[in-house]
């Protein structure tokens, strides 16, 4: 690509085999018959509880010429501006149960942090890697339980970010390199000291508690169909997910692949440009997860991942109907279209890794020349579509750098114009 040339808003990879695939093995054991159920009882136990808000951009969906976008505001989830602590605490309460040989009895929340548990588990230091959110879930979870939490980050985890997770009184490791150089040196740790690692992201020999995170993110997809039922709407007929690791875009795509089979909503991944694991995985096309190298920087820091969780691409694999990619300046278009909504739409705080969905639903709606992929998923007037805002306002410095002094700007080449919606 030519210097000058600025990048491209999206990046395409179709998957077809996706559309012929009506029962997933994957799912069926990512997801077994129950889950859903178990979790949404688990974390309704937890004091503060209480769903996310669900909020219609209805205004900006006549503008794009779709007939709904929703948005599951996971900035409001638990006070935490985030939605990784319900996958974190369901895997901690999933591997004490297994500790305890609780496994096939229920364990309430109160019976979870109480003395007497703790007298049967005895010290416990629960570890991760994270580029912040997963991180803090974890040390909020180990808190809870009046245990350690020991916490791994990459070189360029802000201040605010680790600040967070230390107010939950964890131990934060700055490892000098990136998020993946971070998942290692938690694991090489954690193995010399006696330590659990509560990862979202698995490798060979580590796999039930990764599936318990990716389990555990589906409390917010039945509240969603719970909200969506208020509304006459059975289910989307479109998600557009973003994806690090793979484990949230899997948590929806099985979730929804699972209670509904072959009528399932089509389904978009949308990942950084510079950390774009899942559509390389899916360029190459062999069924297997791929990693990526360099130094993964994007705004993006939750999506920072250059290797993917390989039960949750066996999930993406399956039930993904387009895997794209986008620049910083998608992610950053989202946010400000968040925080500066159209009259009559609901204000939404984002954060780069929970904007970039919006951003991209944006260009591919408005823009011609995506006409072709926006067909070819069946995106126009009755389409409604669901978007998950990951994340709020987790770093306030890079916030204010995009939303008030416009960072990661449009480049001039791709910005709206009226012409766009008159041949769209």
């Amino acid at each position: 690509m030519d210097m000058n040339t600025p990048e491209s808003p999206i990046e395409w990879v179709p998957n077809p085999r996706a559309g012929t695939i009506d029962s997933s093995p994957a799912v069926a054991a990512a997801f077994p018959d129950g889950i859903f159920q178990e979790v949404q009882t688990f974390h309704r136990q937890i004091p503060g509880y209480r769903p996310s808000p669900l909020r219609s951009l209805g205004n900006l969906a006549s503008m794009l010429g779709v007939g709904g976008i929703w948005v599951k505001d996971e900035s409001q989830r638990l006070d935490l501006n985030s939605f990784k602590v319900l996958g974190g605490s369901f895997a901690i309460y999933r591997f004490i149960k297994a500790k305890l040989g609780l496994e096939d009895q229920a364990l309430s929340f109160d019976e979870l942090v109480s003395e007497s548990t703790k007298a049967k588990l005895g010290d416990l230091t629960f570890a991760t890697a994270t580029d912040g959110n997963h991180g803090r879930g974890v040390a909020w979870g180990a808190s809870k339980l009046n245990c350690k939490a020991v916490i791994y980050v990459h070189k360029d985890t802000s201040i605010a970010r680790i600040e967070a997770i230390e107010s939950y009184g964890a131990e934060v490791h700055v490892i000098d390199g990136t998020y993946d150089d971070a998942v290692h040196q938690a694991s090489v740790d954690a193995e010399a000291n006696g330590w659990q690692i509560i990862s979202d992201t698995s490798w060979e020999g580590y796999t039930d508690i990764p599936r318990w995170v990716m389990q555990g993110y589906t409390t917010m997809l039945s509240e969603t169909q719970e909200q969506l039922a208020g509304t006459g709407i059975i289910k989307p007929t479109h998600v557009f997910m973003q994806a690090g690791v793979g484990s949230l875009a899997a948590a929806t795509a099985g979730f929804y692949s699972s209670r509904f089979g072959a009528d399932r909503p089509t389904t978009v991944v949308v990942e950084p440009t510079k950390a774009e694991c899942l559509l390389h995985s899916a360029k190459v096309g062999d069924g297997r997860p791929h990693n990526v190298g360099g130094d993964l920087n994007t705004i993006m820091a939750g999506l920072a991942c250059g290797e993917p969780n390989p039960i949750a691409w066996d999930v993406l694999w399956d039930t993904v109907d387009a895997f794209t990619a986008c620049p910083d300046y998608v992610a950053a278009k989202g946010m400000r279209v968040y925080a500066t909504p159209l009259a009559g739409d609901p204000f939404i705080v984002s954060g780069e890794s929970g904007a970039v969905t919006l951003g991209a639903l944006m260009f591919l709606a408005e823009f011609p020349q995506f006409r072709e992929q926006k067909d070819s998923i069946g995106l126009g007037p009755h389409s409604q579509v669901l978007l998950i805002n990951s994340e709020g306002n987790t770093d306030p410095d890079d916030f204010r750098h995009v939303v008030w002094e416009g960072a990661a700007s449009v480049p001039r080449e791709y910005r709206w114009s009226p012409e766009y919606r008159a041949a769209r």
